[in-house]
């Protein structure tokens, strides 16, 4: 669940409820966006609260240090696993005592941040110089991938643009066919004058914020119009994806049809099995 999804204190509490109703009392995890803005600080306080009374497994946080957040959720005894875009920023969050740390590439739909590393760089890196367990994101949609993630030293993968066409997800259904029918080549970072590298759809509102970034616009009043985040919820909910930043990577190029997640996940394991049976019959020299 994502906090920022419900500004509501109260509806973000009901989310959190029938969330658990739905998956009869299992753990399960909530999104934190760890902002630097002072309104962004006091609605983060007011959902660390809330994540606490009703809880919540874990969080993922992302965006600013979680070094605020640990303190609440360690008391609670939630688990935070922090999302960076690169190990330099894995690094700091393992030294501050995260209970995981979420390293995604350029590939990631969404903020891959700003250096460009792919995920078949970080998956080989970070296990070898981070002491806590590693999640690794960014175009992932394939068991094949898995298991080279895992062979790295990796402990899991994290799939956003892949699990766009589940049939639980509560997204408009023309817009998962969207996906079904695209190879993700229609996938681009805008953002990148503001250096708030952004992966989306290259709908109308991606044209027009990389026009902006072309000309080396700094000044956000003038990306607002086509960055709010209402512009995104009404296109998720009406299934027109003209309009706002929709978050896309590559990755929905393994999108082939809308399933259940059981059945996304065990065509997963099944190719991550063909997978590890390969490379079991291959002669290494």
């Amino acid at each position: 669940i994502v906090a920022a999804g419900f500004p509501d204190p109260d509806e973000f509490r009901e989310q959190l409820r029938r969330c658990r109703a739905l998956t009869s009392g299992k753990g399960f995890g909530v999104n934190l966006y760890v902002s630097r803005q002072s309104t962004g600080i006091e609605r983060l306080r007011k959902q660390m609260q809330i994540v606490a009374e009703e809880g919540v497994l874990c969080v993922e946080t992302a965006g600013a240090s979680p070094e605020n957040v640990l303190p609440v959720m360690r008391d609670a005894g939630v688990k935070v696993l922090h999302k960076v875009p690169a190990i330099r920023y894995a690094r700091s969050a393992a030294r501050l005592g995260v209970d995981a740390v979420i390293v995604v590439g350029n590939d990631c739909g969404g903020h891959p941040g700003i250096y460009g590393i792919s995920s078949m760089v970080q998956a080989a890196q970070a296990p070898g110089e981070l002491s806590v367990p590693v999640v690794i994101g960014g175009g992932i949609g394939t068991g094949r991938q898995l298991a080279a993630t895992l062979m790295m030293g990796a402990d899991a993968v994290l799939m956003g643009s892949r699990m766009l066409v589940s049939e639980e997800l509560w997204i408009h259904r023309d817009y998962k066919d969207l996906l079904v029918q695209s190879d993700g080549t229609d996938s681009v970072i805008v953002k990148t004058a503001l250096k708030d590298h952004h992966r989306v759809f290259n709908n109308d509102s991606a044209k027009a914020v990389a026009a902006l970034d072309a000309t080396g616009v700094s000044d956000f009043e003038l990306y607002r119009s086509h960055v709010t985040g209402a512009l995104a919820t009404q296109a998720y909910q009406s299934g027109d994806s003209r309009l706002g930043m929709l978050d896309y990577g590559p990755a929905v190029v393994f999108a082939d049809g809308v399933k259940p997640v059981d059945a996304i996940f065990d065509e997963i394991l099944d190719d991550a099995r063909l997978a590890l049976q390969r490379l079991d019959r291959l002669q290494l020299t």
